[in-house]
């Protein structure tokens, strides 16, 4: 099988030849990994996909391709503080790890956080063409091969709260839904936009998503959600599958999202991702939903990856083929981007363990 066809296999809920496989990585383990891959050429790499150069995916015989349209790629790798097209304010944060010194970007400044400032707010225009010029080349040259997927992550609340502020945007939900309504809508604007355009142009599937789960507990209620986020997601999964029926619909949220799992298949949801197995037991997950939903994700980064043993990591891939992956239906890998964090020779234990072949350097 190509890496297409292993997707669509396993997506149709059938078994390939082995488990399809999605990696990403922060900019910091991507470089460390260059250097253990021995490769030169093009350094630059966007964990979404956006403005990727694809070789360190393509190096690892990985099997889907992103392409990133959206608020996501103004997260940029930057040391310096700056404001993005959407009028969010980010400043740098350096961490430290056995490894070598990071930085994360966080949120400084919020543009709506005045309530009078929404009526004059203009968000930037999905329209514009040089936005898909990624997304037209990852097709033109590699859709023959490869199962590509079009990525409007931080869809509808993520970047409402940047807008907003995350707790007046919460406040906002209970205490003011009709302005938390308005703010909602431009990204998911936005974002449907930017989707209809990348289904349009041929990717495969459509990456959506808003975290809203925390480690033991979802983050907003579930009866909240329903109200006032369900119907948004109902709209935009039946726009994008009236355009292409065959399309799949991914959804990210970390964390606990038990509760409204049901929901998301309702509307139309096809696979579910990332599936943090300490907040959510994959093999359960699989046993009440594996006739309607496939998974993506499922190896620990926040524990097995960076602090186990190479043999904890060989312990979880394996139990993730027995048990979400058994029969299909899985497109295995890390929960989030690998970080910097990571020993080396965990990540290969997980790679090796799932392509079960070493990777010759």
């Amino acid at each position: 099988m190509n890496h297409r066809e292993r997707v669509l296999t396993a997506l149709n809920h059938e078994t390939p030849d082995r488990c399809p496989m999605q990696i990403s990585f922060t900019p910091e383990f991507a470089t460390r990994l260059r250097a253990d891959m021995r490769m030169a050429g093009k350094t630059g790499h966007n964990p979404h996909g956006g403005g990727n150069t694809y070789e360190l995916e393509r190096a690892l015989d990985e099997d889907l391709l992103l392409t990133s349209v959206g608020w996501a790629n103004c997260y940029y790798h930057s040391k310096e503080p700056y404001t993005d097209e959407w009028g969010v304010g980010w400043s740098s944060a350096e961490y430290s790890t056995p490894f070598g010194k990071g930085f994360y970007t966080e949120i400084t400044d919020h543009p709506l956080a005045a309530d009078n400032a929404l009526s004059s707010y203009r968000p930037p225009d999905p329209n514009r063409p040089e936005l898909y010029e990624d997304a037209a080349h990852l097709l033109k040259n590699y859709k023959k091969d490869y199962f590509i997927v079009g990525v409007t992550v931080t869809t509808i609340f993520e970047t409402a709260w940047a807008l907003r502020g995350l707790e007046t945007l919460l406040m906002d939900l209970v205490t003011d839904p009709d302005l938390a309504k308005a703010i909602l809508e431009i990204p998911f604007r936005y974002h449907l936009t930017a989707a209809k355009k990348l289904v349009q142009m041929g990717v495969d599937a459509i990456w959506v998503g808003d975290d809203v789960g925390a480690q033991n507990a979802m983050a907003i209620s579930p009866e909240l959600w329903r109200r006032i986020f369900k119907p948004m997601w109902a709209e935009y999964f039946s726009e994008l599958k009236h355009l292409n029926p065959q399309l799949k619909i991914m959804y990210h949220s970390d964390g606990v999202i038990d509760p409204i799992i049901p929901d998301m298949i309702e509307v139309g949801l096809d696979v579910l991702n990332p599936i943090q197995p300490a907040c959510m037991d994959p093999a359960t997950l699989k046993k009440q939903y594996g006739d309607k939903l496939c998974f993506w994700g499922s190896i620990d980064e926040q524990h097995t990856l960076p602090f186990g043993k190479p043999e904890d990591v060989r312990k979880e891939v394996l139990t993730r083929l027995e048990t979400i992956g058994k029969g299909g239906g899985l497109i295995i890998g890390p929960t989030h981007h690998v970080q910097l964090d990571t020993p080396m020779q965990n990540f290969w234990a997980m790679h090796e363990t799932i392509t079960g072949t070493p990777y010759q350097r």
